[in-house]
């Protein structure tokens, strides 16, 4: 029961494109890049002293939300 071998990880990646396909599967990861993007920008935000977040970005998010919600369901 040591570590995983590479033929291990190698094996669940393809079961995991068999089962989402890699449309789904790179959607994903380009959402988790923006959601790491986002997430940089906001602690860079917070540095700043007296800034507080604007309505773009407010309904920049909405937007993204709504549009997982399309995806997803």
């Amino acid at each position: 029961m040591g570590s995983f071998s590479i033929w291990h990880w190698l094996i669940v990646l393809a079961v995991v494109l068999l089962i989402f396909g890699t449309g789904k599967v790179s959607g994903l990861m380009g959402d988790f890049a923006k959601g790491i993007k986002a997430f940089k920008k906001g602690l860079a935000d917070d540095d700043e002293p007296g800034a507080k977040p604007t309505i773009e970005a407010n309904t920049a998010n909405e937007q993204a939300r709504e549009k997982d919600r399309a995806t997803t369901g």
